[in-house]
């Protein structure tokens, strides 16, 4: 029977990590091991794009629209000249704009005043510990950037028409904002002026609409905001593993969704087409971009396809008829940063959301609070890590030891199993009996070790979603040669320390008895500690401190119950002879 509950403890421990697997691969947007995930990400085209001038005009499908006078594929593509552009009656000259605060460098296109450069000043790039980030880019390796425009019965200024600039470039000493103004010519008996606020310390930028009716009849336009990027793996992104990448939205009715790129190409995506609140968003590890409307203003939320291996995801926002002379105004947000657990919930309700946890959130984001706050105290995250994990392991001491009472108690008798087991080994039935008869005897339950295992299970696989989602682990040193905690360790020392303490604890524990069983007990831990290599430094911290305070622990409780702590090494690791 104590080969029983071992192989259901493995059983255990392999599936829960199958599991793991299975949601992160789908919590990404990558296909699940049982079919139940979606790839994130098309295959790369052959040659990427060389830029929004280079997306064709042709219409996006009606499948693609939304309910309302207009819809989505009414919005100008991305790169399309398009008849406004043609009705200007001046020559605007096209230039790009570079605007500056603490924490940003935003470059807009004066062609429509779009964004097509977001640079973070305090975030360095990928592998780096200095330096910047850069998210939102227009190159000819990539196309991400954030447009808006109005579209209508008629023909109004879009993100394609020439606007003239004023206003200031760079956040001054002992201002709070820096305000830059994008205005087009009259376009159709209508004008618009954009307003970007960008504030101090902050990474959401206000963005106000001014509509001017400068015709003689009333006009009623429509205001679309859209987030259009391709659909490339990102830079450097591993291969071991995949993180999402892709267009997400938000509703009080549908709450927070990814959207997979694959789903727009073949018209699937799923979408709450209309809605008085939420935002829209591109997503990728650790970082986020989105545009926001007030609350209580009616929009329509959409996905399509705009050119070769490039997406959009928007909104658009009906304007009440606008008399002529007279002037409406729209107020929006628009964000693009890290994703900063507190800094995300001041920005908009369910903005946090975009750092996703999936399944486990309601454990993950507690967990997340407590880390913060050990942080807060301690200064160091790799430090703080391993704070939680003590905390966490003290939390389910009681409930730990019970397991652990019940391994040294199956220990204790373990030598009357094994001469019982080899008195008996031709009389299988007579052997289940007498095995039975022993552990009622000596009052141990073969199964006492497995459900408080299992109970803990969740808490760590939440907390490993927590470690791999914080954007605070980039770049954030522990000790001597781990200068970045969401890398992989570059000397992997870390995975070994976290191989050896795999298997001191699979030592401390009986060899189970069948040849077979054995192996598995050593292979499989050896396989999942392979894993370790490729994984961010954070994660194999808090991967050896758990596993140093299980071992530490197993051992004053043996100690506790008068059963030696030894090692037990499987009959085909030793030498017999």
């Amino acid at each position: 029977m104590n080969d029983i509950r071992r192989t259901i403890l493995w059983v255990i421990f392999g599936f829960s990590m199958v599991l793991l697997w299975d949601k992160w691969q789908i919590h990404n947007g990558g296909k699940g091991t049982f079919l139940l995930g979606l790839s994130s990400k098309p295959a790369a085209t052959a040659s990427a794009p060389a830029g929004p001038a280079s997306v064709p005009t042709a219409s996006v499908p009606a499948a693609s629209g939304v309910p309302g006078t207009t819809s989505p594929s009414a919005v100008p593509p991305t790169g399309a000249g398009t008849a406004a552009v043609a009705a200007a009656p001046v020559a605007i000259p096209r230039q790009k704009v570079v605007v500056t605060t603490d924490l940003l460098r935003l470059t807009f296109d004066s062609e429509g005043g779009t964004i097509i450069g977001t640079e973070f000043l305090k975030q360095a790039s990928d592998g780096k510990t200095t330096g910047t980030f850069t998210l939102l880019e227009e190159s000819a390796g990539r196309v991400y950037v954030a447009q808006t425009g109005l579209i209508g019965p008629g023909t109004f200024p879009t993100h394609k028409t020439p606007m003239t600039v004023s206003g200031d470039r760079e956040l001054k000493e002992g201002r709070d904002d820096v305000i830059v103004k994008f205005e087009s010519a009259d376009v159709g008996g209508v004008k618009v002026v954009k307003t970007y606020t960008l504030k101090r310390g902050a990474y959401d930028v206000a963005v106000k609409h001014e509509v001017v009716n400068t015709g003689t009849v009333p006009v009623s336009p429509q205001l679309y905001l859209q987030l259009v990027r391709d659909g490339n793996a990102l830079p450097g992104e591993s291969s071991f593993y995949s993180t999402f990448t892709g267009p997400a939205a938000y509703t009080e009715a549908k709450k927070f969704h990814k959207i997979d790129f694959k789903d727009i190409e073949k018209g699937k995506a799923e979408i709450d087409k209309e809605s008085t609140n939420g935002y829209v968003a591109m997503v990728q590890h650790y970082f986020a971009s989105a545009w926001i409307l007030p609350d209580g203003l009616k929009r329509e939320l959409f996905v399509r396809k705009v050119g070769d291996n490039l997406y959009a995801v928007g909104m658009i926002a009906s304007l009440d008829a606008i008399a002529p002379g007279a002037t409406k105004a729209i107020d929006a947000k628009f964000f693009a940063g890290p994703q900063l657990e507190k800094m995300l919930e001041q920005v908009s309700p369910g903005l946090e959301l975009v750092k996703d946890y999936g399944w486990l959130t309601i454990l993950a984001k507690p967990l997340y609070w407590l880390l913060d706050h050990l942080h807060n105290l301690i200064h160091n995250w790799g430090w703080s890590i391993m704070a939680l994990v003590l905390l966490i392991k003290i939390a389910f001491y009681w409930l730990q030891a019970k397991g652990y009472e019940s391994m040294a108690k199956m220990k204790a008798i373990n030598p009357k199993i094994m001469a019982m087991r080899e008195r008996l080994k031709d009389k299988p039935q007579e052997m289940q009996q007498e095995m039975m008869k022993i552990y009622r005897e000596e009052k141990v339950n073969p199964m006492g070790g497995c459900f408080p295992i299992m109970i803990q299970i969740p808490v760590f696989i939440a907390l490993y979603w927590v470690l791999l989602s914080s954007v605070e682990m980039r770049g954030a040193p522990w000790v001597l040669w781990i200068h970045d905690l969401s890398a992989p360790d570059p000397w992997f020392i870390l995975p070994v320390v976290m191989t050896a303490t795999t298997m001191l604890q699979t030592a401390l524990n009986p060899a189970p008895p069948d040849p077979m069983q054995a192996k598995m007990m050593w292979i499989m831990p050896l396989a999942f500690s392979v894993m370790f290599f490729f994984f961010p430094s954070g994660l194999v911290l808090y991967w050896i401190t758990n596993n140093v305070l299980s071992i530490a622990q197993q051992w004053l409780i043996n100690k506790r119950m008068g059963v030696p702590p030894q090692f037990n090494l499987p009959d085909f690791l030793v030498k017999k002879g």
